[in-house]
């Protein structure tokens, strides 16, 4: 029976991941069509611009009837930038065209708009406070324990830090709280992952040598075809937690992984750390682990709150107008 049940659980999570893989694609294939219209309109446009030029008002006509007249086709990069381009949407084109002048620095926001879901009120903030200039902050040490590919691929499916704004705690909070809160708010925490993650579980059981141990939160990107191991601290960081984790990573490998899975990477989550300490604790470490930083949502002061209407006075308010 306890055999059955575990070829159930494996089936399942091989159909989940499957389904979630499915529905990313069909996401970037409806946007691919539409950027692909936009982009052919944008060239029709252009070339009735050279050929025509603009005094006999064949653009001013036409952009009274679409909307999409004037797309700024030549702004667009070379093929080089095909499959992002095709796989954001096109408000997001637009914004990076007029805010971001930097070839790399654009290429850059447009992966990171596809792995990680960015909106463009994301997109927009993530310009103005430069993430691209803070890219690379994550400690790891990928370079030393994957093959270079991997290495790349890895780095850019980690980033540092992650903003976890769906969780606000008014008081003193631990890690069990934040886990908690990530399973209420899943949706949000795997938007805030990346593409291609299913949440595995929090708390996840596994034994050696008969002895039982609970990892605070196990992924697997089905992209990839990895598992991720986090271990949340709220605290900063400490060298000694990189041991534990790095344990953890073994267990996963033996333990859960299957033929077709690659090595599993481990994802330390602390409140703050310091980048040299971070780099000295995985210098040696054989496991591929990441750290990073994590961020909360900012609650309203108490005196602030009681301070503020309440929806019902809100209500009220309005319905006197």
């Amino acid at each position: 029976m306890t055999n059955e049940i575990q070829n159930y659980k494996n089936l399942l999570g091989q159909v989940k991941r499957r389904v979630a893989q499915a529905q990313q694609h069909a996401i970037y294939a409806a946007n691919e069509e539409l950027l692909r219209m936009y982009w052919d309109l944008g060239q029709m446009l252009h070339n009735a611009q050279q050929a025509e030029g603009w005094g006999k008002g064949t653009l001013t006509r036409l952009s009274e009837d679409l909307k999409n007249a004037k797309l700024p086709v030549s702004q667009m990069p070379g093929n080089n930038f095909t499959l992002p381009i095709r796989h954001i949407h096109w408000t997001h084109n637009v914004i990076l065209m007029q805010r971001v002048k930097d070839i790399k620095a654009r290429y850059w926001y447009m992966i990171q708009c596809i792995t990680s879901h960015w909106s463009k009120d994301f997109l927009t903030e993530a310009i103005k406070l430069d993430y691209y200039g803070q890219h690379g902050a994550l400690a790891n040490n990928f370079d030393s324990t994957l093959p270079a590919p991997e290495a790349k691929n890895v780095k850019a499916m980690l980033k540092d830090p992650y903003i976890f704004d769906m969780l606000t705690f008014t008081d003193e909070y631990d890690e069990r709280d934040i886990e908690i809160g990530i399973v209420k708010h899943v949706q949000e925490f795997l938007l805030e992952m990346g593409v291609g993650f299913a949440f595995m579980g929090r708390q996840y059981h596994i034994s050696v040598s008969g002895d039982d141990y609970y990892i605070d939160l196990l992924m697997y990107n089905t992209f990839m075809h990895r598992y991720l191991v986090i271990e949340l601290k709220n605290t900063d960081f400490m060298p000694e937690y990189i041991g534990k984790l790095n344990f953890y990573c073994s267990a996963v490998d033996d333990v859960l992984c299957h033929e077709g899975d690659n090595k599993t990477i481990g994802l330390l989550l602390c409140k703050t750390k310091d980048k040299v300490k971070a780099e000295y604790a995985l210098r040696d470490i054989a496991k591929p682990i990441g750290i990073s930083d994590y961020e909360l949502g900012q609650a309203l002061p108490k005196d602030m709150r009681s301070s503020l209407p309440s929806i019902e006075d809100i209500e009220a308010e309005l319905e006197s107008k």
